[in-house]
């Protein structure tokens, strides 16, 4: 996943000076992406141990850590989080919590 440096202005809720998500570097601040709704699994525990997702405008799905939600959020595509959801539905990712 190849993401330019954008130096413009990040997200600020309405529109990325026409630049898309996919092409801001991988790396902003939670606190820049205004209204967006941010979801996390049913499977979370109670100590903050989840990792949140939120759709953009335009499609592109937003990652946090729930534990810091002003810290950075990663930004992809629609078709590179199917891919990443297809694998994990697939067992591709298993191994990452075997004990």
């Amino acid at each position: 996943m190849d993401h330019d440096v954008y130096d413009g202005d990040v997200y600020d809720g309405e529109v990325y000076d026409g630049v898309r998500a996919s092409a801001v570097y991988n790396g902003m601040a939670a606190t820049e992406l205004h209204g967006v709704a941010w979801q996390k699994s049913r499977h979370s525990n109670s100590q903050g141990s989840c990792v949140e997702f939120a759709r953009l405008p335009g499609g592109d799905v937003a990652v946090r850590n729930s534990r810091f939600p002003d810290g950075p959020a990663l930004v992809y595509t629609r078709a590179e989080i199917e891919a990443m959801l297809l694998g994990v539905k697939d067992g591709e990712f298993d191994h990452l919590i075997a004990s």
